[in-house]
């Protein structure tokens, strides 16, 4: 079985048309359906699944669009009301699909509210709606104000619930209003620093089993590692870390999907952090659905890219391409029994 544990929904326009009537009326005219009927959530999730048997891949688990979770926009209403229709879309195309997709729920990060209202949203999507596992921006300002780095005690109420539900976080941020930075390149900074921010911390002494997966292949942090090792054994600026370990150590408590669109850049992760702590993940379709002319395959289609690398066994390409997401997602793996 091929696991793409990184994936977006795929839905229609009324979808957004509904988040295009919140944004605009400042939720005026209050909470609404936003529209999507079965059909055509059953036509939309019949395209991912075609592109889905194009590349061999048998399950997807998909989460909200990133770029589209307004996080920022005010009133929190409004973000609440978005982020439920969507995880409500989310789990209705999963009903129809479940032995294709799995659902991945979005968090109601309101810009100004707490980590503790988020952690009863992340409840009611996990036990509610059957949603495996959550996507965590680590900057629901985006980009626009300061909000605590993941290191920070601010953010352990969500932590202590991811903990107690036995479901992972996906870290990947949202949009960028800011205008120095794209959303693609957001994507990598708050990576980046979410990393060094949660190693540099003592939230992996106080939750020893909380499930962290890093999107985009960990951002920058792979290939600047040898800063990151020199700055953890380097006899002044040591001091004071809580992690009393060798960066490399640390760097194996989190996990990091493949979202990486080439190969030798794939090759690093998983040579620095090990196949033991990879998960498979395409983001396709995507911003990497285009042909790369050195392959004739799209940059997304990264199946052929593990299979191919002789340096992992086949074990090893076996848990990257499946068994390391069934440990991480224990709830996929109910519901995979269910429909098998």
């Amino acid at each position: 079985m091929i696991i793409d544990a990184h994936a977006h929904l795929n839905a229609p326009p009324e979808l957004y048309a509904y988040q295009a009537s919140l944004l605009s009326s400042r939720g005026a005219h209050g909470q609404s359906a936003a529209g999507v009927t079965d059909a055509q959530l059953k036509d939309y999730g019949e395209r991912t699944v075609a592109v889905m048997d194009s590349v061999g891949t048998d399950m997807q688990l998909i989460s909200p669009r990133p770029f589209s979770c307004s996080h920022s926009a005010s009133p929190a209403k409004i973000v609440h009301w978005w982020t439920s229709a969507v995880n409500d879309v989310i789990a209705r195309q999963v009903s129809q699909f479940p032995a294709r997709l799995a659902g991945v729920a979005g968090l109601p990060q309101a810009y100004g509210e707490s980590p503790a209202q988020w952690a009863d949203a992340l409840e009611q999507a996990v036990t509610g709606l059957g949603m495996v596992g959550c996507v965590l921006n680590p900057d629901p300002s985006e980009g626009t104000g300061h909000v605590s780095t993941l290191g920070d005690p601010w953010w352990y109420p969500l932590y202590e619930k991811l903990v107690e539900l036995d479901v992972p976080a996906l870290i990947h941020s949202g949009s960028c209003q800011n205008g120095r930075e794209s959303y693609s390149e957001h994507f990598i900074t708050e990576e980046s620093i979410a990393v060094l921010s949660l190693l540099n911390s003592e939230v992996f002494l106080r939750y020893p089993t909380l499930k962290i997966i890093v999107a985009h292949g960990g951002g920058s942090v792979p290939y600047q590692i040898g800063r990151w090792r020199a700055a953890r054994a380097h006899p002044r600026l040591r001091q004071g870390h809580l992690l009393h370990e060798s960066f490399d150590e640390s760097l194996r408590r989190l996990w990091f999907d493949t979202v990486l669109h080439n190969p030798l850049s794939l090759e690093l992760l998983l040579r620095t952090v090990g196949s033991d702590r990879c998960v498979f993940g395409t983001e396709k379709p995507g911003s990497g659905s285009a042909p790369n002319p050195d392959t004739g395959r799209d940059f997304d289609d990264l199946r052929p890219v593990i299979e191919g690398f002789d340096f992992l066994d086949d074990n090893q390409k076996k848990a990257v391409l499946s068994g390391n997401a069934r440990l991480l997602f224990r709830r996929l793996n109910s519901q995979l029994r269910l429909v098998m």
